[in-house]
């Protein structure tokens, strides 16, 4: 039999750095007897020598369209907007299973062409837990992206915090010297205390991680609230929030509940919150237990207004749907890793449980598509 072919596509996404797979796990899928052809990338966190070193061949950008049909596709985030069928398998976020904005139009690509997508959010063990997340590194960001935020808006009052570039942080390393270099600015305009951070979530992947990040940027732990289930349980709007300095929403909500904060919440006297970080960045999904926007931030537009009355600060939400571009090498390590066992077991996914269910879920979500989409 023919050994398995994975095509690693280039992201086009903007700023978007990470990628499915590494060197590393390169090295180790061919190592099992798979074939891997890698796009060049000017983007991507890792250099295209680093691929070449270990072993892969590499290909131009934007190839992937044209390789034999056999061929798996491997990418992060979703293809740009078009109307073309996809004829391949496809490994990707796809951002269409819950009927987001032009769900229908991207999903009928693959049922028109008949292609396949296995959409990396819905890979699951027997379990049902997902396979691979970026899940700590988002937290990580987002808390990096909120902590940057509320040391500019005491810096510079009135002003927006400028564009966050991914390319300026090499590391995660060079991200939290980042990040200690302007709470050394600010926090002695602030009574010389540091903020007080609320995390919702704490106990998770993505809480984890932006405690963490709060914890390296020097926060002391007295200064950082862990709430999780227990906390959250009496239901929603919390007065906690709107007490604290920063609040980083690390859950993500299949059912309704009642809001974390509103708008009125948030308008009552006394306020001292100044940013709010949703890493669930969900804005349109009508579960979001942190309605207060309408659309996500972005690393050019790191922050935005939420408009509220009342005698606090100026408040401001960041809420950026590609985080841990911000730490780019590291997320894509652990991430790789995670989702190396199964890249594994694609040589036999017609039986494999994670790829049966993975494609199963693809024909019901297919079914779901109206006639027009189908036709067009």
């Amino acid at each position: 039999m023919a050994p398995t072919t994975l095509h690693l596509r280039a992201e086009t996404k903007y700023l978007e750095r990470r990628t499915p797979l590494t060197p590393t796990t390169t090295k180790a899928l061919l190592d099992a007897g798979y074939l891997i052809n890698v796009e060049r990338s000017t983007v991507r966190v890792f250099k295209d020598e680093e691929y070449e070193a270990a072993g892969a061949n590499l290909v131009p950008e934007g190839s992937w369209a044209h390789v034999p049909k056999d061929n798996i596709i491997i990418g992060l985030k979703e293809l740009p907007a078009d109307d073309a069928p996809l004829e391949h398998a496809h490994i990707q976020f796809g951002h269409c299973y819950k009927k987001q904005e032009n769900w229908d139009r991207y999903l009928s690509r693959f049922a028109r062409g008949q292609g396949l997508l296995y959409d990396i959010e819905f890979l699951t063990d027997a379990s049902g837990k997902r396979v691979a997340a970026f899940g700590y590194h988002a937290g990580f960001a987002g808390a990096a992206v909120a902590l940057l935020a509320w040391s500019y808006q005491v810096t510079h009052p009135g002003m927006a915090l400028p564009m966050v570039n991914p390319l300026d942080y090499p590391s995660q390393t060079d991200l939290v010297e980042s990040i200690k270099e302007s709470l050394s600015r600010s926090i002695p305009l602030h009574s010389s205390q540091p903020p007080r951070v609320l995390v919702i979530g704490a106990l998770g992947r993505c809480g984890t991680g932006a405690v963490d990040c709060c914890l390296a940027a020097g926060i002391p732990t007295t200064s950082i609230l862990r709430w999780d289930i227990a906390e959250t349980a009496p239901g929603g709007p919390f007065a906690e929030i709107a007490a604290a300095d920063m609040f980083i929403n690390c859950i993500y909500l299949s059912k309704p509940i009642p809001p974390f904060a509103t708008r009125e919440s948030l308008s009552k006297p006394g306020r001292k919150l100044r940013v709010v970080c949703d890493v669930s960045c969900d804005p349109g999904d009508p579960n979001n237990p942190v309605p207060l926007y309408r659309e996500c931030s972005t690393f050019t537009k790191p922050t935005l207004p939420i408009d509220v009355s009342g005698d606090g600060p100026e408040l401001t939400i960041t809420s950026i749907d590609h985080l841990p571009s911000l730490v780019a090498r590291e997320a894509s390590e652990s991430f790789s890793n995670l989702l190396l066992p199964s890249l594994k077991a694609l040589d036999r996914r017609d039986k494999e449980g994670v790829w049966v269910r993975a494609e199963n879920l693809f024909r019901e979500k297919v079914r779901e598509l109206p006639g027009k989409a189908l036709s067009d």
